[in-house]
């Protein structure tokens, strides 16, 4: 049986598959215990039988083993301890030496007297089995030593009976050395820490210099917040560069790929934080590229209205008409509805007013237009115009479109008088502005009773109406001329007459814009402020 093993042919599938289960089994537990590992230790596993391959009948000289570890390529960490034990996951022989077991015990007692902590362990072996006892000052350098033994390539399993004393004197002190080394070299290293520091600095410096040529930047884009922009990102660029530059002097590049993983982590985090912020930042951004408004231009922006103070990297100043500053964020600015008043000065205002049924409504149209057309704030081109936009029971509604120059004309003063002017020039050519007037049919019953009722009272009239008022209907005749109305209507003009014109009158019928608002605005704009204005009128607009 034996000879039967020893041809060559059953040998190579032996070998071979003993190498396909040693790669099978390092390939499964690399993830656990050889993380660190290179892989070349891989092929150094799978060496051992090549090399014992040329020489099949010939056992390796005492000295030659034992020399082979220091010279051979690492192997792979041996796998983790599992109820005292390790195994080495090498092949076994088939015919075990005394011989063999006693360069092992000497190997890894040479190995032990020259590490520090490991001196107390003890060694035997016994068919390939190392079996360690004595003791270590704590879990570590008991793995040290179980690692160590492993590495040896004849050892076919470790037994751990290693004491670990855990004495507070030695770990202390092992602490201690540890510490005191890693100051040592760090005092060495203190001329090279400081040259890259110094480095860092200048580096640093020079980006901060040439970040802040404001000037420079602004004549390479005319945007200010994308200059500003610029010089941000060149002064982050030679920040990152001298931090390369330092740590590559020093010998740290790993610190920078740690920082750097870090670095990523968190900005993944923090992004999602300020989600808000960034998407404000860009539109802040698409907002200074477009430049959808001015400053003292007169906007709406979703229903808030108000004249532009200045557009920040946050936010959008507007003065609203009640003289109070109001901020609104970019990104609803960006998103948002935008009206602007000021884009084009011409400005049409419209109101409507109802004369009697009976009435002409083209000829009411011509004198409303005409009483229009005599204020100066009103356009020549576009005309103002007026048509019939309803006719209901008693009354037709009229609608009059004037257009004016807001840019010199306040918009709700011009409104304000062009209604007074039309309503006077209506009711002076006769034109009545009647109220709603409801009609009540009685039976002839009723009727005769009230007639009786008006002529015991000597006030009895023909043709009786009723007009009804809130809450309730009142009685009064129709005549096609009334003369308490008449005798009302020129006692309001004549006593409207005297007020309007004593003193300060003038500033009722002024219909330029307020000056105390554009002053306000004007102060706003002209207030220093941290930050830069996004607004500039070199820049195109959109």
């Amino acid at each position: 049986m034996a000879s039967y093993f020893d041809r060559p042919m059953i040998r190579r599938f032996m070998k071979a598959w003993g190498q396909m289960v040693l790669l099978l089994s390092i390939v499964c537990t690399w993830p656990t215990y050889a993380a660190g590992e290179e892989l070349s230790g891989i092929a150094t596993v799978l060496g051992v039988e090549s090399a014992e391959e040329a020489t099949p009948d010939s056992d390796p000289a005492p000295d030659e083993e034992a020399s082979e570890p220091a010279t051979s390529l690492p192997t792979p960490a041996p796998p983790p301890v599992i109820s005292g034990e390790s195994t080495n996951n090498g092949q076994i022989e088939t015919t075990p030496t005394p011989q063999k077991d006693n360069d092992i015990r000497q190997r890894i007692n040479g190995i032990f007297s020259e590490i520090e902590g490991l001196q107390a362990v003890n060694v035997s072996v016994s068919q390939g089995v190392v079996t360690l006892t004595g003791e270590t000052a704590n879990e570590k350098k008991a793995q040290q030593a179980i690692n160590l033994t492993n590495r040896l390539t004849d050892v076919v399993t470790v037994d751990d009976n290693i004491n670990r004393t855990l004495d507070v004197q030695e770990n202390v002190s092992t602490v201690y050395q540890g510490l005191k080394a890693q100051l040592e070299n760090l005092v060495k290293a203190l001329p090279l820490l400081l040259v890259g520091i110094v480095i860092f600095a200048l580096v640093t410096w020079f980006g901060s210099w040439l970040s802040n040529r404001k000037r420079m930047w602004q004549r390479l884009t005319p945007n200010p917040f994308v200059a500003e922009l610029l010089s941000q990102t060149v002064k982050v660029i030679f920040i990152i560069f001298g931090l390369i530059l330092g740590l590559s002097l020093i010998g740290a590049e790993t610190i920078l790929g740690t920082l750097l993983g870090g670095a990523g982590v968190i900005g993944i985090a923090v992004g999602f934080a300020v989600k808000d912020t960034i998407e404000n930042y860009i539109a802040s951004l698409m907002l200074s590229i477009r430049q959808p408004f001015r400053a003292r231009d007169q906007v709406v922006i979703n229903g808030q209205e108000g004249i532009v103070v200045r557009l920040t990297s946050r936010a959008t100043i507007l003065m609203t008409l009640d003289g109070n500053q109001l901020r609104i964020p970019n990104a609803e600015v960006f998103k948002g509805t935008i009206l602007n008043y000021t884009k084009n000065p011409e400005r049409r205002f419209t109101f409507e007013l109802g004369v009697d049924a009976n009435d002409d409504p083209l000829a009411a149209i011509k004198v409303g237009l005409d009483a229009v057309d005599t204020l100066a704030f009103v356009l020549e081109e576009p005309k103002a115009i007026a048509v019939i936009t309803n006719v209901g029971d008693s009354n037709i509604v009229l609608e009059f479109q004037v257009w004016v120059d807001q840019s010199e004309t306040d918009f709700a003063k011009a409104r304000s008088i062009a209604i007074r002017e039309t309503k006077h020039a209506l009711e002076n050519e006769g034109f009545s502005l009647p109220e709603p007037i409801y009609r009540l049919r009685f039976n002839d019953k009723l009727e005769k009773a009230i007639e009786h009722m008006q002529n015991s009272t000597s006030s009895a009239k023909s043709d009786m109406t009723i007009t009804s008022t809130t809450p309730e209907p009142t009685f009064t005749h129709q005549d096609n001329e009334n003369p308490v109305d008449d005798k009302d209507k020129k006692q309001a003009k004549a006593r409207a007459k005297v007020i309007l014109q004593g003193r300060n009158a003038d500033e009722v019928l002024d219909a330029r814009p307020d000056d105390k608002l554009m002053e306000k605005v004007e102060q706003e704009i002209a207030q220093s402020s941290d930050e830069t204005d996004l607004l500039n009128n070199n820049s195109p607009q959109e």
